[in-house]
């Protein structure tokens, strides 16, 4: 598999083999043997037949094969459980905590002794320990569930909804304490949840596919209403950006733990019911209901399970992504995709992960405390990239018996309306008919966007006034307002939203999948992250060139560490996964590290902003576009070809690697140059080139099409953004995110949702 085949959906099975011919299940040949399995429990159709007696040899040694792991981790766990309790602000090292847990000579009756261990320290250690085990085993039950290795708690919404939750508090409501700050966390997460649930339940019973997409939309469009609280809120920004890092600072007392203390045991008696059901599940909807259990049912089961869990980890700690992730690729790299070894151990590594990392927040910045969740991002990105790396631990995590991979079928281009055809003399020029009247209805909506743009504003402007202010006519003080004012800020969003819908188009038609955006490698957050460092190294913001070369450095980085372009999918998705993890850290650092009205200003910018953006910063996103869209255009018919299988490629006399290779620079150098202008917009480069693609039809790459239709997005995002409320800006980030949520539903979920 190559980077061609990466996505959402293929990673579940990113390293199954070719799948068995038609009329017949399952069968152990027709996999790669792994010598592994032979030690492992299972069905009989799990693993090769052995002599009478094998079933039993292969329970104990699985058994034997992994209690050394849980013992281990066990012992690592009280290691650092007692390191916690010994490391602090105070003066108070191991012996005295030691007497004070031992009660040795009176300890408990020293005041100091019993403020710092019992009401700080021991608190805070069981905080970290269940958090950090209710977060692992969410993400191994997801995981499971949805049998993809890469899904975290995050594709549930659950983060997104306790942050909405956080702010409306702050910001509607005038919340202030942790209690109050724990109750909405709560509440925002079980909502989040809930409409998940009924969003993947809506249609198809709650496939796992639905489960992830819905998720993700829902998620999308509670980030883009928790930034739109926030930029109008200072005070509801300066407490959020504090709580979003994620810190265990908070943890007062036993009275915060014992009010949660009772929906985390809920969530954990429910994923040990919930184990049987689930390992029936790992053999395919069909076994699972001829051995009594109902698919739906125990999807229902495990995300009320994930959300009961997640929703008491992030009410008690904010916000700690990647660590259901890295805990659950621990575990399996351990214990095989056996459910019940599979969570016990994924529990254990994900206290052991935060307790280590809470630790390392006390002492990395003495006297102050880092970020407990970039101390998760910082130490559990390197070691998820070593873990893919490993071919055992790979193999482990990523395959999938029950469910064979469905037979790789030549894509058969539809057959395409006559073209119009130019000849003057010996030359000819062939003209697509559909996509050249595609082209010419949105060049006539651009223009009728950047119109009603530059009419939108403070001024009594009317539209004919605007229409010929636009091209230099009319009054003097029109053409000044217009073409001085508005039109810098409008060519850049055009510039922006073009560079995005070309970068989109590019790479979703070099993964074959709808999913695939600049995202998918980290060029975002990378690109953000540059830019977010040359202003602090420089002093000014706005170095356009800092965006293409984090977003270079990013893919540099995924594709060297995932073993190069013809890596395996799923490499590329954990590889870019960790990177956005990293530069996401550096973002929120970088933030809470300045003043409330610079941070203020520069999150506005991450969340996607054309405010004060004008020609000189567009201009060099349209010297780049002038370079690169041609060079697309030459590309294009190429990557075509690479909608077929690389062998006919190859056939058809085309290097699907060097097409491949092009076609990334190309989408890294418009995305980065984008960010350079307007920071991460979400959405656009999904979205544009869906649309253009249903307007000039199939047969063909919708290249220039995108283009267009990426800065029409991006200049009626901006407009609506700055005429829905009165007298108050959202950026064009925060509009397109929370459009983009419901979009991604309609696209993904209707009826060629199954496709994508």
């Amino acid at each position: 598999m190559t980077l061609s085949q990466a996505g959402v959906h293929e990673a579940s099975s990113a390293a199954a083999p070719a799948a068995p011919s038609p009329g017949r299940g399952p069968h152990p040949e027709d996999r790669p043997h792994d010598p592994s399995e032979d030690r492992q429990e299972g069905p009989p159709g799990d693993r090769k037949e052995g002599p009478p007696g094998s079933r039993p040899q292969g329970r104990r040694e699985g058994v034997r094969r992994t209690w050394p792991f849980v013992v281990g981790a066990l012992a690592l766990l009280l290691a650092l459980a007692a390191l916690s309790l010994s490391v602090g602000a105070g003066e108070v090292g191991a012996g005295r905590v030691l007497d004070y847990l031992l009660d040795r000579g009176g300890a408990r009756a020293d005041g100091r002794l019993a403020l710092v261990v019992g009401d700080l320290r021991l608190p805070r250690t069981v905080t970290a320990l269940l958090v950090g085990a209710a977060l692992g085993v969410a993400g191994a039950q997801l995981q499971s569930v949805t049998r993809n290795p890469l899904a975290e708690t995050g594709l549930l919404g659950v983060n997104a909804g306790a942050s909405l939750g956080v702010v409306l508090g702050i910001a509607v409501l005038g919340v202030q304490t942790s209690y109050g700050y724990l109750a909405f966390a709560f509440g925002g997460a079980v909502l989040a949840s809930t409409l998940v649930l009924l969003i993947a339940s809506s249609r198809g019973g709650g496939s796992p596919m639905r489960l992830v997409l819905g998720g993700s939309a829902v998620g999308a469009t509670f980030g883009g209403l928790t930034g739109v609280l926030i930029v109008n809120s200072p005070e509801a920004y300066d407490r959020y950006r504090v709580w979003v890092l994620g810190s265990l600072s908070g943890v007062e007392g036993w009275e915060t733990l014992g009010r949660l203390a009772p929906v985390l045991g809920v969530g954990f008696l429910l994923a040990l019911l919930t184990t049987r059901p689930l390992t029936a599940l790992a053999l395919g909807d069909d076994l699972a209901r001829g051995l009594g259990h109902r698919p739906g049912a125990t999807r229902a089961a495990v995300a009320v399970t994930v959300t009961l869990l997640t929703a008491s980890a992030v009410a008690l700690a904010g916000p700690i992504s990647f660590l259901g992730l890295l805990a659950g690729f621990l575990a399996r790299s351990v214990a095989g995709p056996r459910v019940g070894r599979l969570t016990l151990l994924a529990a254990l590594f994900g206290a052991a992960v935060l307790t280590g990392a809470d630790v390392l927040a006390r002492v990395v910045a003495r006297p102050f405390e880092a970020p407990v969740s970039v101390i998760v991002a910082l130490v559990g990105a390197p070691a998820l990239i070593a873990i893919v790396r490993s071919r055992r631990s790979a193999a482990l995590a990523m395959a999938d018996p029950a469910e064979p991979a469905p037979p790789v079928r030549h894509a058969e281009p539809p057959t395409p309306k006559p073209d119009l055809a130019l000849r003057y003399g010996i030359w000819s020029l062939l003209l697509p008919r559909r996509t050249m009247l595609a082209s010419l209805g949105l060049a006539a909506a651009l223009l009728a966007a950047v119109v009603v743009s530059a009419h939108a504003g403070q001024s009594e402007l009317g539209l004919g006034r605007t229409f010929q202010a636009v091209f230099g006519y009319g009054e003097r003080l029109d053409v000044l307002l217009v073409q001085k004012f508005r039109l810098g800020r409008i060519v850049a969003g055009l510039a922006a939203g073009a560079a995005l819908g070309l970068a989109g188009c590019l790479t979703q038609t070099l993964a074959r999948n709808r999913l695939a955006t600049p995202e998918l490698l980290g060029v975002n957050d990378g690109a953000t992250a540059a830019v977010l460092i040359s202003a602090t190294a420089s002093g000014t913001f706005g170095a356009w060139w800092a965006g293409p070369l984090g977003a270079l450095a990013a893919v540099l980085v995924v594709t060297l560490v995932s073993g190069g372009l013809g890596a395996r999918g799923y490499r590329v998705l954990v590889v870019g996964l960790a990177m956005s993890a990293l530069a996401s850290a550096v973002i929120q650092v970088a933030l809470a590290r300045r003043s409330l009205n610079s941070a203020g200003s520069l999150y506005i910018w991450t969340s996607g902003s054309l405010n004060g953006r004008d020609y000189a910063v567009a201009t060099p996103v349209l010297i780049g576009l002038a370079v690169l869209v041609p060079l697309a255009l030459a590309t294009a018919r190429r990557l075509a070809v690479l909608r077929f299988d690389d062998s006919v490629a190859s056939a058809l006399g085309v290097d699907p690697g060097r097409v491949r290779l092009v076609c990334l620079l190309l989408a890294v150098a418009l995305a980065g140059l984008a960010v350079g202008v307007c920071g991460p917009v979400g959405f656009v480069a999904l979205a544009a080139p869906v649309l253009a693609g249903r307007l000039a039809g199939p047969a063909r790459v919708p290249v220039l099409g995108s283009a267009l239709t990426g800065a029409l997005l991006v200049v009626l995002a901006d407009t609506l953004g700055r005429v829905l409320i009165g007298g108050v800006e959202i950026p064009v980030g925060i509009v397109t995110t929370v459009l983009g949520g419901p979009f991604l539903l309609w696209v993904l979920l209707g009826r060629k949702g199954s496709t994508v």
